[in-house]
């Protein structure tokens, strides 16, 4: 069998730069093309010098990228997606959208937090949601996959089983996660510069990020009712990895068992997350440069409280190896294949 050819569209950004890291190891994809609007004309390796005599492919233009290859990664802003995906559509390509502009099935949710509209309501209605562990039949085969964000990914993993089951309250769920700064992107701004950053831990977007419709979509699709949750995000000051610590009003009744039950049942044949023991807790540390999220459970009897913590990799399963994830999905690849990575022990 021939290679699945594999392009990045915006490749010199941190999740671009990722999926062509992940795919050099694949055993049955390889990236055919690049791209990048910056970096035109030079070689992945000179942006990123670590690439060096590994992938040295030069940053060609979009349209290289869609004629070459047969599965199209978008790594690229809001907004910026939507033509790209309806020519991939036309001709037929796999096409999976790393930014937003597929992630939302509410147009007015899109409006609301992103300032667009959708410019071909058909289109968006091919589209699926790419996370595997909830909605892996409907992902597999298709051609148009939005690649959920990194605090999507985290918190309804940590959340999701105990609302499914119907075990904790739809009601009052709060989001408290962390995050590295590539999660902010490649582009230097203020709060990324290093002065303001080391030594440093804060609260951003209190309320207002617009990962929270994403995460309620998730959740509600879940449990069958419409769920909001407060999402409060912080920047960490390290590279990598997202910290999820998030809150449930237990169900009268409950207990930690039936919680337990719940999550094994949902996550015991799941590669990709790793249910820890009791007492165990997620660190962003031990599931570095992989595709794994760590998901651990506790209960506050005094208060009545679930705690449910994820731990992933924000440029890995919040990004890249979830959109590598996906494409094995759609060509009916083992879904593990390019993504069976040891983390660093330290």
């Amino acid at each position: 069998m021939d290679k699945i050819k594999a392009g990045v569209v915006g490749a010199t950004g941190y999740a671009g730069s990722e999926i062509c890291r992940l795919l050099f190891s694949h055993p049955q994809a390889e990236v055919a093309a690049i791209s990048s609007v910056s970096f035109e004309g030079m070689a992945l390796s000179q942006v990123y010098p670590a690439y060096l005599g590994l992938q040295d492919m030069v940053c060609g233009t979009q349209e290289e990228v869609v004629e070459k290859c047969d599965v199209i990664f978008a790594a690229l802003p809001h907004g910026l997606s939507q033509e790209l995906a309806a020519e991939c559509d036309r001709l037929g390509k796999c096409f999976i959208d790393m930014g937003a502009d597929f992630r939302l099935e509410d147009e007015d949710a899109y409006k609301e937090w992103y300032g667009g509209e959708y410019t071909d309501k058909a289109l968006h209605e091919k589209a699926v949601y790419g996370l595997p562990e909830f909605f892996r039949e409907k992902i597999r085969g298709q051609k148009l996959i939005a690649n959920p964000g990194c605090y999507t990914t985290a918190a309804p993993l940590a959340l999701g089983p105990a609302l499914e089951q119907g075990l904790i309250e739809t009601a009052g769920i709060v989001c408290d996660c962390k995050s590295g700064v590539t999660g902010a992107g490649r582009k230097p701004v203020q709060s990324n510069h290093y002065p303001e950053l080391n030594e440093s831990f804060t609260a951003y977007k209190v309320a207002s990020h617009r990962h929270t419709p994403e995460i309620e979509q998730t959740l509600s699709k879940l449990c069958g009712q419409d769920v909001k949750v407060t999402f409060v995000p912080h920047l960490l000051p390290i590279n990598r990895g997202i910290l999820a610590t998030c809150y449930g009003r237990l169900k009268e009744g409950v207990t930690e068992e039936q919680l337990w039950q719940a999550y094994h049942a949902r996550y015991d044949g799941e590669f990709f997350v790793r249910l820890l023991e009791k007492g165990q807790v997620p660190n962003v540390k031990n599931v570095h440069y992989t595709n794994f999220c760590d998901v651990s459970l506790f209960v506050d009897g005094r208060t009545g409280t679930f705690i449910a913590l994820s731990a992933i990799d924000n440029m890995g399963k919040g990004a890249a190896g979830q959109a590598v994830q996906n494409m094995n999905l759609s060509f009916g690849l083992e879904e593990t294949a390019g993504l069976v990575l040891l983390p660093p022990a330290f």
